[in-house]
C-alpha cells in the first residue's frame, strides 16, 4: 500500500483483469495470479479487479474477497492496486472495501449502485459512507452508466471531493467526451480522471487525466501502456500511433459482451485454462470467435513482442495456438 499515501502517483495504464474461472465454473486464483504476473512482466502500470470486465456481479462476496486478497499478495507492492469493492448494496460495499483496505489496496474502486436508480442525493449519501468509514483509503467513484442506469452528475464529484479528501478521482466510462473536461472543471482540475472508455483514453490524457483502466490492456498490456509512456515523454505521435494500432484489438474485446471475447482469446493462447463466463453471459459464439480471430490479425502490430503470439493465428500447436 505504498501508493495509498499519494494516489496521484496511480497513473498510466491500470489493466483490470478478468476473472479467470476453470471449465466448471470455479474461481481460478492460480489463473488470476498467472494473468497478474503477465501484466506486470508487459509493464502494466497498475492491476485493477472486480470491475465490469471481471464480472464481479456473478460471483460471491467470499470469492470477490479471495480475488482482492490473492491479487494484493501477487501484487505485493510493485504497481498500484485498485480493487472494485462496490456492489448493489451498502452493506456489502462496505464490507468488500474492508476487505481490501486490509490486503492492503492503494485505493479502492467504487461502482455507482446499480439497478435502483438513485438520484444525485441518493448517490452523494451512498459515497459519503463509504469515505467516512474509511478516512485514510482513497476512493475512486466508478462511473458506468450503460452498466448501471445512473449517471453521477459532474457536481456531485465536485460537492464528495469538497466534502472528503479521501474521494481523489472517478473512473469515467461515458462516450459523452465533454463529461469528462465537465468533472475536471467543477470538480478541480487536481480531481484524478481514469478513463473506461477504450478509444478515449488517449484524448483523455490531453486534458489532464490520470490514465486509464482499459480492458484492451487484457489483450495488448505492452501496448496501453507505451501508449501512455509516449505521451508522457511527449512523443504524441508514437502514442497517435499505438492508439489506432489498438483500434482492431480493442474491437475484439466488443466483439460479444465483455469478457467473453477477452477470455476466449486468453485461454486459445494458454495465458489461462478456460475461457468460461459465469450465466447470464455465455461462451463467444463461433461467429464471435470468426470475427474475433479477424480483428486480431488487423491488429497484429500492437500485440508485438511477449504477449499474444499472432503468429500462430492459424496454427495447431497444443500451447499458444489459434
Amino acid at each position: 500500500m505504498r501508493f495509498r499515501s499519494d494516489p496521484a502517483r496511480i497513473r498510466g495504464s491500470i489493466a483490470p483483469v478478468v476473472s479467470p474461472f476453470t471449465a466448471d465454473g470455479a474461481a481460478d486464483t492460480d489463473g488470476l495470479r498467472s494473468l497478474i504476473r503477465w501484466q506486470l512482466a508487459s509493464g502494466s502500470h497498475g492491476i485493477s479487479l472486480g470491475g465490469s470486465t471481471a464480472e464481479p456481479s456473478a460471483q460471491s462476496f467470499a470469492e470477490r474477497s479471495a480475488a482482492i486478497r490473492a491479487a494484493a499478495d501477487e501484487i505485493a507492492d510493485r504497481v498500484p492496486f485498485v480493487p472494485g469493492t462496490g456492489s448493489a448494496r451498502l452493506d456489502e460495499t462496505l464490507e468488500l472495501t474492508e476487505v481490501a483496505r486490509d490486503a492492503g489496496a492503494d485505493a479502492v474502486l467504487v461502482v455507482t449502485p446499480y439497478y435502483a436508480r438513485p438520484t444525485q442525493e441518493g448517490l452523494f449519501n451512498w459515497y459519503d459512507t463509504v469515505a467516512r468509514e474509511f478516512p485514510g483509503l482513497p476512493v475512486i467513484a466508478y462511473n458506468v452508466p450503460s452498466r448501471t442506469a445512473v449517471d453521477i452528475a459532474p457536481e456531485t464529484v465536485a460537492r464528495l471531493r469538497k466534502a472528503h479528501a479521501n474521494i481523489v478521482g472517478v473512473k469515467e466510462t461515458t462516450k459523452d467526451f465533454e463529461h469528462f473536461s465537465r468533472v475536471l472543471h467543477v470538480a478541480g482540475r487536481d480531481t484524478l480522471i481514469w478513463s473506461g472508455i477504450e478509444l478515449l483514453c488517449l484524448p483523455l490524457l490531453s486534458l489532464g487525466g490520470a490514465g486509464f483502466v482499459s480492458a484492451t490492456a487484457n489483450l495488448a498490456p505492452r501496448a496501453v501502456a507505451s501508449m501512455y509512456e509516449h505521451w508522457e515523454n511527449g512523443e504524441f505521435e508514437q502514442a497517435r500511433e499505438l492508439h489506432f494500432a489498438l483500434h482492431p484489438v480493442t474491437d475484439v474485446i466488443f466483439t460479444e459482451t465483455n469478457p467473453a471475447a477477452a477470455k476466449w482469446v486468453l485461454a486459445r493462447a494458454g495465458l489461462i485454462g478456460s475461457g468460461f463466463v459465469r450465466p447470464p453471459l455465455v461462451p463467444l459464439t463461433e461467429a464471435g470467435q470468426a470475427a474475433a480471430l479477424r480483428l486480431l490479425r488487423q491488429g497484429a502490430p500492437a500485440l508485438e513482442g511477449p504477449v499474444l503470439d499472432v503468429a500462430a493465428l492459424d496454427g495447431t500447436g497444443a500451447s499458444g495456438a489459434w
